[in-house]
């Protein structure tokens, strides 16, 4: 079964380093936020325009401070709303790709201040891409693993530098479920109560078979899988229904999870 959490309680919750409750001036409308979210006709449009979209590479399209980050830009608004808000002093990534996104975290973390940086894990950090994200004038607060997201011995590393920080975790490599599932095993106790752990590409759960080339995963394998299962036995984390209502044209439906309360100690 799937945890949720509802819009009005999201509202009501503290986010750390934030005061209690709403912006008593956010002109956001909770109540018809969740009324769209829930619309089957929007619902329904928006799977034909994933669709219609899909053979044109529609991500591709888009980068960050000179990165191209592979992502939908409602995706990165909808980040960017919850680093700011959350204001976690690491970031952690897997999968880094031409190194967009991880700018993109390194970028708010700036704003944010003090020592925070990004983490990317890929399992082949080309060298140009590389060479590039080293030359970002964000360079110094992104570090780099190199290596399968799902290898227990580099998982160790990542969780030996983060530390006893405030994380946030965004599962963007292999998307195939068992891999996303082990992603999720390895990365989610990093995350602590108030703060995000989100599932990119979920919405391959709805994608036309025939799109998908050369892919392992497809429709009944890929991260939605991999969250659903999660979600059955792990009940510190909800799907976040405000994003999950509000977004729509997203990569991640159901893939934004809050988490509820902290990890048991180990």
């Amino acid at each position: 079964m799937t945890n949720t959490l509802s819009v009005s309680e999201l509202a009501s919750l503290s986010a750390p380093g934030l005061g209690a409750g709403r912006d008593p001036h956010d002109p956001k409308d909770p109540a018809l936020l969740k009324k769209m979210g829930e619309d089957p006709e929007v619902r329904a449009a928006w799977k034909r325009a994933f669709e219609l979209i899909a053979p044109y590479r529609y991500a591709y399209n888009w980068s960050w401070l000179g990165r191209p980050a592979i992502q939908f830009p409602q995706d990165m608004v909808a980040l960017q709303e919850i680093i700011w808000r959350t204001k976690p002093e690491v970031i952690v990534e897997t999968g880094i790709a031409h190194g967009g996104s991880l700018v993109f975290s390194a970028s708010m973390l700036a704003l944010l201040g003090g020592e925070r940086e990004a983490i990317g894990i890929d399992i082949d950090i080309r060298p140009h891409n590389r060479a590039a994200i080293e030359a970002h004038p964000l360079a110094s607060r992104i570090a780099m693993f190199e290596g399968s997201s799902v290898d227990a011995a580099l998982a160790a590393r990542v969780r030996e530098r983060v530390g006893g920080r405030s994380a946030m975790v965004v599962l963007d490599s292999n998307h195939t479920a068992d891999h996303v599932a082990r992603e999720l095993a390895l990365y989610s106790p990093l995350v602590r109560a108030g703060f995000f752990l989100v599932v990119m590409d979920t919405a391959v759960e709805y994608a036309d078979p025939a799109s998908i080339v050369d892919r392992p995963w497809g429709p009944g394998n890929n991260p939605m899988t991999a969250v659903d299962a999660f979600l059955a036995h792990e009940t510190r984390f909800v799907v976040d229904e405000e994003y999950d209502a509000k977004l729509l044209f997203t990569v991640a439906p159901r893939g934004y999870l809050r988490a509820t309360r902290d990890p048991e100690a180990t």
